[in-house]
């Protein structure tokens, strides 16, 4: 039998919520005064601690749903004009420490802190101005480095799932993403891909390098920007990728800058030409792709490999790492990609490719130009 809720109105006559009230007025005062001198990080351990409240005094099995619009009349009645405090916002406060109260044990000493006071001179250092956060903060800290409504949106696209929360807080906080570029990244299955193509990485590459480069792949990558009719080949990716290099660098993602497309190498009397050719920024390596419209097949990566080698002869310098080859295709057998790997000293990995679209190989064809519409238009 479902237990029933008490009435509402019962809870203006609970001490122990009578008090929490004051405290909460005290304490978001106190924030409010320190964040005079700083913004978000304040904002979000005030919410972090109500969330953590709200849980603790488990006053949604006593009253039910009516007790965040409850306290939210209270609130607005106790703190004239602040803002924040709708119903719907602090079910979203509930929602944060619901989600990531399992850190708690992961990062007491970092908790311990915060919950102390957020703002001690040694945690200045870690929350205050962004250029001087080190990028080694743990888990618990990014929390409080992200604006809030992002921490709503993630909230929302995780449906409770913590790992892939913590992926989006920290590809926001690595990459500085705005409100749309976080919903765009949300939306395209980001971190089921992120980290999945297949590679040799770890046998061919340091251990730093080698986690590092795994992490910048993606399996598959989402070219959906692409306008490919039926029956394209690899010249036809090349040539969307280029007129959408941006896009495609966004999916690529962290530092990757574009050198050149058919980029020209001279190796003896011969001439060849790699699909494209970027840099890396953060892995300090070239990065080969190449691209192919069909199924993974062993023999693609010879190629790669030669272009892999003959970059690291001709342009590698002395303080760039190893060059990295990727191959991109239209599908792949794992296993055999597995295999195919494991005989290539050269640093490599292979991926897959997936399109929204495609026309009739007959698209343009069987549009009406420009004349039959005027026409159209006039006989009518």
């Amino acid at each position: 039998m479902a237990k029933k809720d008490i009435d509402i109105s019962v809870l203006h006559d609970d001490s122990d919520y009578k008090d929490w009230l004051v405290e909460l007025k005290e304490r978001f005062y106190s924030h409010r005064l320190k964040a005079s001198c700083a913004t978000n990080e304040y904002l979000l351990d005030f919410y972090w601690k109500l969330g953590r409240d709200i849980e603790a005094k488990q006053y949604t099995n006593t009253y039910g749903s009516g007790f965040y619009k409850n306290l939210s009349q209270d609130l607005k009645k106790e703190m004239p004009g602040v803002k924040g405090f709708s119903p719907t916002n602090l079910k979203y406060m509930s929602y944060l420490y619901k989600l990531y109260a399992p850190l708690l044990s992961k990062s007491q000493q970092a908790v311990e802190k915060f919950t102390d006071g957020l703002y001690d001179a040694d945690i200045q250092q870690v929350v205050g101005h962004k250029q001087n956060r080190p990028q080694s903060a743990d888990d618990f800290k990014l929390l409080f480095l992200i604006p809030w409504d992002h921490h709503r949106r993630i909230i929302d696209k995780c449906k409770g799932d913590m790992n892939k929360a913590l992926f989006f807080v920290k590809k926001t906080w690595e990459n500085n993403w705005g409100r749309d570029a976080l919903l765009n990244w949300l939306d395209t299955d980001l971190y089921e891909r992120a980290g999945k193509a297949i590679t040799n990485f770890q046998s061919t590459l340091p251990a730093v390098q080698s986690d590092l480069a795994q992490q910048l792949t993606k399996d598959p990558y989402q070219l959906d920007f692409l306008n490919l009719r039926e029956q394209y080949d690899e010249r036809e990716i090349e040539d969307e990728l280029v007129n959408n290099v941006t896009r495609f660098l966004l999916e690529l993602g962290k530092g990757f800058s574009y050198m050149g497309r058919q980029f020209r190498l001279e190796v003896g009397r011969q001439e060849f030409f790699p699909d494209l050719l970027f840099y890396n920024a953060h892995l300090h390596a070239y990065v080969v792709i190449e691209l192919k419209a069909q199924s993974f097949h062993p023999s693609f990566l010879g190629q790669l490999s030669f272009y892999v080698s003959a970059i690291n002869h001709q342009f590698k310098t002395d303080v760039d790492n190893p060059t990295i080859g990727l191959l991109i295709c239209k599908d792949k057998d794992n296993v055999v990609a597995k295999y195919a790997l494991e005989s290539y000293k050269e640093p490599m990995g292979i991926s897959e490719y997936q399109l929204s679209k495609l026309f009739p190989k007959n698209f343009n064809s069987s549009m009406p130009t420009i004349e039959e519409l005027e026409k159209g238009l006039k006989d009518n």
